[in-house]
């Protein structure tokens, strides 16, 4: 390899990664290699830790109205969606996912069958919502501070590492505000200490600014989205951003769509009427870089045509061209993500001692953000996949 970016910055003089039982075992000067050990030399490749998304919908299969269609389907139908989720994002050099919304804890169910060979999933299950709230049709509708809190109940006794709330109405579910809470400070405060008191961190969809301070307030882990909506505009001012960075909170802003795609001009005219475009989205991405707050990348993959599986190196892209360099962004996607993900003890790292789960891309992705799109090889615990 020319060259090894080990979650953080490109390594000096390292050109040698060696992999033994899945794991990374040394991280050397090359081009010494130990006596015995198989070689592959990709010259020109960049070596990196496996990309990890965020914030993916494996239930969804990115078709029109995905969100709409999760009902209905049988086990196997549900779990073949998943699976086929899975490769579209290990093709793309994805090998950890955090599925942040699925149909009546699907996804923590499957991963209970699930074999090996594909991305390792990190689980929400159904999103607590508010009765009629934004997605509610995937079953996590509560009210009601008691009725949080045995949500929350419910989600650790189904297997799911994290929490997701809704904390405000989303574009996808007409009838919601993206411009309001969904529930009130009592009801959001009630959820996140029971999630932590369970010992799972949770995450907060929050279009709407009130939603955003009230999550910050309420002592939430990260924030979906995190769009700082107000009938006036989006309104990101310098005392919210300190809040942000200050409370190390993880921001995953899921830019990125599929340029190929025209999305339904009622989509469109849906989003701008909630003040969300293109433009609006990486200022504020800008502004969350610029103010040091800790964002992480997420595709919000699945949800439709224009939100694929697989998207991560566009949303790599788009916050490069939104003012991110092109490290910080690769960071967003490898080490900070493995963080905000609860996975940065083994994931997201070229380090030694961590899963060796890897990418190697043609180029330099430190200099050209591009290159992403050019995978060579992808590893799971130091394997290609098979199938």
């Amino acid at each position: 390899m020319a060259r090894v970016f080990d979650g953080e910055r490109l390594l000096d003089g390292i050109s040698v990664v060696l992999v033994k039982d899945g794991r990374i075992a040394g991280v050397e000067p090359g081009p010494a290699v130990p006596d015995g050990w198989p070689v592959r030399d990709l010259p020109g490749g960049t070596l990196l830790p496996g990309l990890i998304d965020a914030h993916v919908h494996l239930c969804a299969d990115g078709g029109p109205g995905a969100l709409d269609r999760l009902g209905g389907r049988t086990e196997e139908q549900t779990d073949a969606i998943i699976e086929a989720s899975l490769r579209a994002h290990l093709a793309t050099g994805v090998t950890t996912v955090r599925d942040l919304g699925d149909h009546r804890d699907a996804v923590p169910a499957w991963r209970s069958r699930g074999g090996p060979g594909l991305p390792a999933v990190v689980a929400s299950g159904a999103p607590i919502t508010s009765v009629g709230g934004h997605c509610g049709s995937m079953g996590g509708e509560a009210r009601g501070a008691d009725g949080l809190r045995e949500a929350v109940r419910l989600r650790a006794e189904r297997g799911a590492d994290i929490v997701k709330i809704m904390a405000s109405g989303g574009v996808l579910t007409p009838g919601t505000d993206t411009m309001s809470p969904q529930f009130t400070d009592d009801e959001l405060r009630a959820a996140v200490a029971e999630a932590h008191a369970l010992g799972l961190p949770i995450t907060a969809h929050a279009h709407a600014l009130a939603a955003v301070r009230q999550a910050l307030d309420a002592g939430v882990d990260g924030i979906e989205h995190c769009t700082c909506l107000t009938p006036a505009g989006v309104r990101l001012d310098d005392a919210l951003l300190a809040a942000l960075a200050g409370s190390r909170v993880a921001v995953c802003a899921t830019l990125g769509s599929d340029p190929g795609v025209v999305v339904p001009p009622q989509v469109v005219a849906m989003a701008e009427r909630a003040g969300i475009t293109e433009a609006v989205l990486q200022e504020a991405v800008a502004r969350l870089h610029r103010g040091g707050v800790r964002l992480v990348a997420g595709s919000d993959g699945g949800i439709g045509p224009a939100k694929p599986h697989g998207l991560l190196p566009a949303t790599l892209g788009e916050y490069v061209r939104s003012g991110l360099p092109e490290t910080s962004a690769l960071a967003a996607a490898t080490s900070a993500a493995a963080g905000a993900c609860g996975v940065g003890d083994r994931k997201g790292r070229i380090r030694t001692g961590h899963d060796a789960d890897l990418l190697v891309v043609d180029g330099d992705p430190t200099r050209d953000i591009a290159a992403l799109g050019r995978p060579l090889a992808v590893y799971l615990a130091g394997r290609p996949p098979t199938g």
